[in-house]
């Protein structure tokens, strides 16, 4: 009998499995898309306002920073697969459940539980990656990541055409088989290139690279804050892209196509940040990007056009691609690896707090304003403190390492 080799960080094994997992990502993350297309067409069904309507995507979200920290605790005590597998029958039930929902209460609800499954495919699977890289975890991380942003690109296009095609209900019955059973054969390839039951956790992995003489759970909260602010502000975009061309009087089909354009570029924006902080660090690669994601966020303010909606979206897409890995791969560097998944689930539950938040906070001041106008600046005064955060890192950084003994 052939014995099972070891597993080994950085090898072709290791990308074998990231690929994988960047394909379950894809899959798994329609979750979060599927309600921002279907919004105006889910508003007109019942009759109901723009802010009552986002309640399901703050659920949603709600739901996915719920499952960040549950299904990650889920993977750190019974492996990966577990946890995906989970996470993949939660959401085939949630989407069952909407597609039938008599009431918009009902509708709202239910995307709590989808938004619950389709975390696995993220906080989870970062963690998870993070342990099979060591000289380019930084890259793997926001590979890993990037499945989310590949789902959505393809996505919303697939369920714009389904819901011109068949409506919304039927559309979302068929995003429930199609998903579960794409992500039950790519776990089984996964389950398959785990089988030597191969530690996760390195030795080396234990020692952290930056030192901010902070305590883990304060450094965890200060990250939490960051991660919220500078949802906020990307929520407002990516949740409201579709209505708001709508308003304009663009079409919905525009809206979709521009937030396929955001996420798929977003897709670039993630890989390079990884490429970025694996030589600068995830610090800085955190403050390039909150940075660049104001600067592309003030754009809308002052430019309504449909091409220049485009152009502002691909730029924003570009831009704010990886500044939610950042805060993985800062976990990695300033905690111990054996608090990875905990701390990571953590700190993206909060992302996802301010997902939510921003998401409905835009809704409701667009009702009470009858714009967009004042929401991208309540974006961009989020984001503001975000760089504040950044920066207060950074300079604690640099301050320990000139009072480190040589």
């Amino acid at each position: 009998m052939l014995k099972a080799t070891a597993f080994k960080p950085d090898s072709r094994d290791a990308w074998i499995r990231l690929g994988i997992a960047l394909l379950i990502g894809s899959i798994g993350s329609v979750g979060l898309w599927s309600v921002v297309v279907v919004l105006p067409v889910v508003q007109a069904a019942f009759a109901a306002t723009r802010a009552d309507v986002s309640l399901a995507f703050t659920l949603c979200m709600l739901g996915f920073g719920s499952g960040a920290v549950l299904l990650g605790k889920l993977s750190d005590r019974h492996g990966i697969i577990v946890a995906l597998g989970t996470g993949a029958i939660i959401l085939f039930i949630g989407y069952l459940a909407a597609a039938v929902s008599p009431s918009l209460l009902l509708f709202n609800l239910c995307h709590f539980a989808i938004g619950l499954g389709a975390a696995a495919t993220f906080a989870p699977l970062m963690a998870e990656a993070s342990h099979w890289f060591e000289r380019r975890r930084g890259l793997a991380v926001t590979i890993a990541a990037s499945g989310n942003y590949v789902g959505g690109a393809i996505w919303p296009l697939l369920i714009e055409h389904g819901m011109a095609t068949v409506g919304w209900r039927t559309t979302i019955v068929a995003v429930a088989v199609s998903s579960t059973i794409a992500m039950a054969l790519a776990l089984l390839a996964l389950r398959s290139r785990m089988r030597d039951g191969s530690a996760r956790v390195h030795p080396s992995n234990f020692v952290p690279k930056i030192d901010l003489n902070l305590s883990v759970n304060s450094l965890t909260a200060i990250l939490s804050i960051a991660a919220i602010s500078c949802c906020v502000a990307m929520a407002m975009p990516q949740v409201h892209i579709v209505a708001y061309c709508g308003d304009l009087g663009y079409g919905v089909a525009r809206g979709a196509e521009m937030l396929s354009i955001m996420l798929g570029l977003g897709i670039v924006s993630r890989i390079g940040s990884g490429f970025l902080a694996d030589r600068i660090g995830g610090l800085k690669t955190l403050l390039i990007g909150s940075l660049a994601q104001g600067f592309a966020l003030m754009f809308y303010m002052f430019f309504d056009s449909l091409y220049s909606l485009y152009i502002i979206s691909a730029m924003f897409g570009l831009f704010q691609g990886g500044i939610v890995p950042s805060y993985a791969i800062i976990v990695r560097e300033s905690m111990p690896a054996g608090e990875a998944a905990t701390r990571i689930g953590i700190v993206i539950f909060c992302s996802i707090l301010g997902m939510s938040f921003g998401g409905w906070v835009s809704g409701l001041i667009f009702d009470k304003t009858g714009s967009y106008g004042a929401a991208f600046l309540n974006g961009v005064a989020w984001n503001a403190l975000n760089v504040a955060i950044a920066v207060m890192l950074i300079l604690r950084a640099r301050q320990r390492m000139q009072l480190a003994p040589a």
